[in-house]
């Protein structure tokens, strides 16, 4: 790993990892390969495994390109997660400015001078754009995905001045998995009367991973974060987030409960009209779901069997998150 030099730089890229070393390879590619003085830039790899192969990536590129950026390779201490790597990788950055990204991203060559221009005395953070090419009909997963790029401030591509993470306290480690880590940076940013402005021409490529069957069940636990976020940042979440209670869920999720319940109950009659009143909320939430997306078989049962699936998930993972960190029904 390259070695600090004496003079401080102009930002600190803050990257966290965990056992993806050939994502890792191509992103820290990209960040050599920027279009500002390898001196006014130090790029830390927070590993969050931590596992031979990413130091193995961070040491080859540092032996590559020792008149490059100063790479540093840092191992979060006791908590985990993407929120906790990134809070030890701002700690230990030696910037008056930190760039964050992930290990997924393709940053634009100019990605850090164009940060850096919009970074203007009173701005205390930048958003940057996030690019997420999808194809025409992309199946359910593929454009669930590509709402990142619309997200108003995500981790994927931001500048924060050290000083504004010092006045917040960083990330909140509570946030384990990627999910609402970064908008709750946001929430606290601006409940502290903090200036963040957007930056279009800061741009990082976000390819979208492949996924395997009905990969949308398993992204409904990421719920159990909104009840954190909801509860720390009640006014903004309903303003940003969700503007209300989650009612097609809840009705879905009510009328197949009785439906089953009345059905054990012997109670035939009500048990058919519940079953018919979940079948159409369920048949109308595919045919939405379905509107735009991939055609293809595997594409359709997917949507089918988490058309059926997603609302008692969603409202489940809710309980749970309530059941964690109180508050109410984000």
């Amino acid at each position: 790993m390259s070695q600090p030099r004496e003079q401080s730089p102009q930002v600190s890229v803050v990257i966290p990892t965990r056992r993806r070393p050939a994502l890792l390879r191509r992103c820290l590619e990209a960040l050599q390969a920027q279009q500002i003085p390898a001196e006014s830039v130090e790029i830390l790899v927070c590993d969050d495994g931590p596992d031979a192969a990413t130091l193995e990536v961070v040491e080859s590129l540092a032996q590559r390109c020792p008149d490059g950026p100063v790479l540093r390779y840092l191992v979060p201490g006791g908590e985990h997660g993407p929120a906790a790597a990134r809070n030890r990788g701002w700690r230990q950055a030696r910037a008056p400015v930190v760039a964050f990204t992930d290990d997924d991203t393709v940053p634009a060559s100019d990605w850090l001078v164009r940060g850096l221009q919009a970074m203007l005395p009173g701005v205390s953070a930048v958003s940057g754009r996030i690019i997420m090419p999808v194809p025409p009909r992309p199946n359910d997963y593929e454009r669930d995905a590509s709402g990142l790029a619309a997200a108003e401030f995500a981790t994927a591509n931001c500048f924060v001045r050290r000083e504004a993470l010092e006045k917040v306290n960083g990330f909140d480690p509570r946030f384990s998995i990627a999910w609402r880590e970064d908008s709750d940076l946001q929430f606290s940013l601006m409940e502290a009367g903090l200036m963040i402005v957007r930056a279009p021409d800061a741009r990082v490529l976000h390819p979208i991973r492949p996924a395997g069957f009905a990969a949308s069940l398993r992204m409904q636990r990421k719920i159990v974060f909104d009840s954190l976020l909801f509860r720390k940042h009640p006014k903004f979440y309903r303003e940003r987030i969700r503007p209300g209670l989650p009612w097609f869920y809840l009705l879905t999720t009510l009328a197949g409960s009785i439906a089953v319940g009345c059905a054990l109950a012997g109670a035939w009659k009500a048990a058919g009209a519940s079953f018919g009143l979940w079948v159409l909320l369920t048949a109308w939430f595919f045919a939405r779901r379905a509107r735009g997306t991939s055609r293809r078989p595997l594409d359709l049962a997917d949507l089918l069997v988490t058309s059926v699936l997603i609302p008692p998930l969603s409202i489940g993972w809710r309980v749970v998150g309530m059941a964690r960190f109180g508050g109410g029904i984000p």
